[in-house]
């Protein structure tokens, strides 16, 4: 989705597209780029905001602090520069977001604009590793379903691929063994960025976090005395590990979850003390805990994998969602194992996950089938197979993807570089947009334009490296002029006009979107071969949420703009231009079936 025809910026000169391609040998060069702005030391006793503007850029000089390194801040030209550069000037000096939050005292008038520019590397990652963005005139805010990879981790591995000879990890040629000296690489890797001990658990490198966790799901012993605990607010991956669990005659529990998502810590723990396992090895059962809900923004504390511990259960993570904007210390918390996909973090390569788990964990785990490279030797005809000696390569069905381990290397090495900082980053510009978003009005009618439904932040963060209690995601409703929902479909459609990505829908979290629409009742009346369209048909109007998710490169503009497009959809005119423009697609798609 994403129409990227229709805004084009001005072109770089030569100069600076050749430093842009010139990178370091996995991050990008760190340089403010395109201007330079020179205050004297008098100008710097005021406390006020300087826009200065050149031929492709209006820069915001800050005053307070004179640091070098923080100074400038960017914003490629748009149609409307001028609002772009005022706003942007007013979210620095006053932080809408702060009214959203507990009152916290402020160090200085300038402390919410202090705070963010801290964040100022990720404005030069932006103009380096992201520049197709402006290019393409594209806003991307779709990064829970997937981050954008940065250029220069894709010159890195594309060079690597160009100088290397690769072959198949199972042999013991000279090829074959580079691959797998990668691979080894990776899973150091992977293990050193979730600061989990070598020694203590491995990497199983998977399709994706779904097929780690089906991993988990169909090799744990699930007995008639089992448990399976998990939480309403979970992603349908972490669902589907019911069916394993019942074909085994475990019992199923759910965590129910609150209006805003997430669960109540009370309760939860309340519901795992009534079902704890009798007998860890008669009778074992499993607490899957989902990091982050990708529909509704919540976090619950991974504390909660100590209490599950301490009363015998084995604790498994779904980290797809957490992972790319939060930094997990895995060894921190008794947790035998966390399901991630790579493309979530960092964009490249997809098709790629890992299943980061306990050995001692893996141990008693027993698949109920073999492959290439899973087994030793195998009998026949008969029924005698004998596994690998390697635990991971017992799960790791065929050939791994040996060709795109190493970019999993580097990305990892490029992420850590910038992940301190995004917390801070990104909990503001969510603060700043549903802050925005919330105080908007039909020109019509004076009615709210959008309902909010997912968490924020509770508290503003101030330094980096602080972690936020809450994800970078809004999940929220738009509003005609009467209160009444305007489908998601439309929405999307009006976003694609305005080169915006976005999302639409219940993101594979059944749970979580019947908890902030308010459908949890209706959802305890499903039956057998229900389809979409017949619940749809028994609430009255389409299922699902618009989503916003910010990421690695997201920056003001991409809020503003988003911002700029929600104010348009509640001008009566314009919503009605796109909506005459939507039906007449709509009747096309029909003529074309038909």
């Amino acid at each position: 989705m994403g129409n990227t025809s229709s805004i084009h910026l001005s072109s770089s000169s030569t100069k600076e597209r050749s430093l842009s391609r010139k990178r370091s040998e996995i991050f990008p060069r760190i340089s403010l780029g395109c201007a330079s702005v020179h205050s004297s030391d008098s100008d710097h006793s005021q406390e006020t905001t300087k826009l200065v503007s050149n031929e492709k850029y209006i820069v915001v000089d800050q005053l307070i602090p004179p640091s070098p390194a923080s100074s400038v801040a960017y914003f490629p030209l748009q149609p409307n520069l001028d609002d772009t550069a005022r706003a942007y000037a007013s979210f620095l000096n006053e932080h809408p977001g702060e009214s959203l939050v507990h009152p916290m005292p402020m160090t200085s008038a300038h402390r919410g604009w202090a705070d963010y520019q801290l964040t100022w590397i990720l404005d030069t990652l932006r103009r380096t590793d992201y520049s197709r963005l402006e290019r393409a005139g594209e806003t991307y805010v779709d990064y829970m379903g997937g981050a954008i990879y940065p250029e220069s981790l894709i010159k890195v591995h594309t060079d690597f691929l160009n100088r290397s000879i690769l072959g198949n990890t199972h042999s013991v040629s000279n090829s074959s063994r580079l691959s797998l000296k990668y691979a080894d690489e990776a899973r150091l890797a992977v293990l050193a960025h979730f600061k989990a001990s070598s020694s203590e658990y491995t990497v199983v490198f998977t399709a994706n976090a779904s097929a780690a966790l089906k991993l988990v799901a169909e090799a744990y012993p699930f007995s008639g005395g089992s448990s399976l605990v998990i939480g309403a607010d979970s992603h349908n991956s972490v669902h589907g590990i019911r069916e394993f669990a019942t074909s085994k005659s475990a019992e199923v529990h759910y965590v129910p979850s609150t209006p805003r998502g997430g669960f109540d810590v009370p309760m939860a723990k309340n519901l795992l003390l009534r079902h704890r396992p009798r007998s860890r090895e008669l009778a074992p059962s499993l607490f899957v805990l989902t990091g982050q809900s990708n529909i509704t923004n919540s976090k619950p504390p991974l504390s909660m994998t100590e209490y599950a511990a301490s009363l015998g259960y084995h604790v498994v993570v779904d980290g797809a969602a957490l992972a790319p904007t939060s930094i997990i210390s895995i060894s921190e918390y008794p947790i035998d194992a966390m399901a991630i996909s790579f493309y979530k973090m960092f964009g490249y390569p997809t098709g790629v996950g890992a299943l980061v788990i306990k050995k001692s964990f893996l141990a008693q785990l027993k698949r109920p089938w073999f492959a290439g490279g899973t087994v030793d030797i195998v009998q026949v005809p008969g029924n005698i197979v004998t596994r690998t000696h390697e635990l991971h390569e017992q799960f790791e069905d065929g050939t791994i993807n040996y060709l795109q381990l190493p970019a999993i290397t580097n990305g990892l090495r490029f992420l850590s570089a910038y992940l301190p900082f995004l917390p801070l980053r990104l909990s503001s510009l969510l603060l700043y947009l549903t802050s925005s978003l919330s105080k908007l009005r039909h020109d019509s009618s004076g009615r709210p334009v959008v309902q909010i439904l997912s968490r924020t932040p509770t508290r503003k963060l101030h330094s980096v490296g602080e972690q936020s209690d809450a994800g970078s995601i809004l999940s929220l409703l738009f509003l005609d002029p009467w209160g009444v929902m305007i489908p998601n479909s439309f929405i999307e459609y009006a976003a694609t006009t305005q080169n915006i990505s976005l999302r639409t829908g219940c993101m594979c979290n059944p749970g979580g979107a019947a908890a902030i629409l308010g459908i949890v009742e209706e959802m305890r009346h499903l039956y057998p071969g229900v389809t979409l369209s017949d619940f749809e048909e028994r609430v009255g109007r389409e299922l699902g949420v618009v989503r916003i998710s910010l990421g690695l490169a997201s920056n003001f503009q991409d809020v503003w703009n988003v911002i700029q497009f929600a104010i348009s959809i509640g001008q009566e005119a314009k919503r009605q231009a796109l909506w005459n423009q939507w039906m007449e697609s709509q009747r096309g798609e029909i003529g074309k079936a038909i």
